[in-house]
């Protein structure tokens, strides 16, 4: 099935302690970009929060909204009071015997500063471990309901896709019945153009230079083979269409092959039917492009 790389999702998780909210929206994007907004100190946590989205998004510029309310008093962080204790004494020791016992006051003022007093804060390099559970289950149903959008506008874009890939189908169904009238009809204006020419010139035009003109003139119109590959290629885009499981960049580049063929085909049909068909292939093809461009 295909997947959209756009999408939006939203989750909420209540405990006795916080409460979290996530919000997920998703653009197109030929790479993984993840952005991290909300709540500090979230922000700082990409490569964390990054290592759940590749577990539900393959590509795309992801931007990520964490939100946390905790709760007023939850936590009950204790000082040091044995530490705390042995630097006041230390510090009215030392200004008394400096006989200068005016200090004692300012400095008192940095001693919960001083290493061992106040509990130390949380490591830089990981979210905090009392919240990040919670945190990260939010973040799980987010791109759960970010998915779910993901693949309703998977099946649509699929439906347009094959629809599409008949489209083109048919116009070189219809180029396959023109390809063997192309040298014939073109003998036959070349034959009517010889004679009026002999008629108002009056000169002779050996066969052989009818023939040989049209030998060229087949050769350099020869299509079939273009005809085919595009067909083989047909193919293997409704299959990718079909199958999904992030076909995104294998259309994107088999795309590409389809118009290179399709315009190797135009330039050498000598044809204005066969022109005509070739640009409704064209124009499909454009469409078809634009798609591609959402598909993971």
């Amino acid at each position: 099935m295909l997947l959209s790389m756009t999408g939006f999702g939203e989750a909420r998780t209540q405990t006795d302690r916080l409460a979290a909210e996530v919000e997920v929206r998703a653009v197109n994007n030929r790479h993984l970009k993840v952005t991290v907004r909300g709540t500090d100190p979230y922000p700082m946590f990409e490569a964390e929060v990054e290592k759940v989205v590749r577990k539900h998004v393959h590509r795309g510029t992801i931007t990520i909204h964490v939100r946390v309310a905790r709760q007023a008093g939850g936590v009950d962080l204790a000082l040091n009071t044995a530490a705390l204790a042995s630097y006041l004494r230390q510090v009215r020791l030392a200004c008394e015997e400096a006989g200068t016992p005016e200090y004692v006051g300012p400095l008192l003022s940095g001693v919960l500063a001083l290493p061992g007093v106040a509990p130390e804060g949380r490591s830089p390099g990981s979210p905090p471990p009392d919240e990040w559970p919670v945190v990260e289950q939010t973040l799980t149903a987010a791109f759960k309901n970010l998915n779910e959008m993901r693949r309703e506008e998977g099946k649509a874009m699929a439906a347009e896709l094959l629809a599409l890939h008949a489209t083109v189908t048919g116009e070189l169904a219809a180029i396959r019945t023109l390809l063997p009238h192309v040298t014939s009809d073109y003998r036959t204006r070349l034959l009517e153009r010889v004679r009026q020419a002999v008629t108002d010139a009056g000169v002779a035009i050996h066969p052989e230079h009818i023939i040989r003109e049209v030998a060229l003139f087949s050769d350099r119109t020869d299509v079939a083979e273009e005809v085919t590959r595009l067909s083989a290629h047909l193919e293997q885009f409704a299959d990718l269409v079909r199958k999904g499981d992030e076909a995104g960049r294998k259309l994107e580049f088999l795309i590409q092959e389809l118009g290179r063929e399709t315009n190797t085909l135009g330039s050498k049909a000598g044809d204005v039917a066969i022109s005509r068909h070739v640009f409704e292939i064209k124009s499909a093809l454009e469409k078809v492009r634009e798609l591609a461009l959402n598909v993971e």
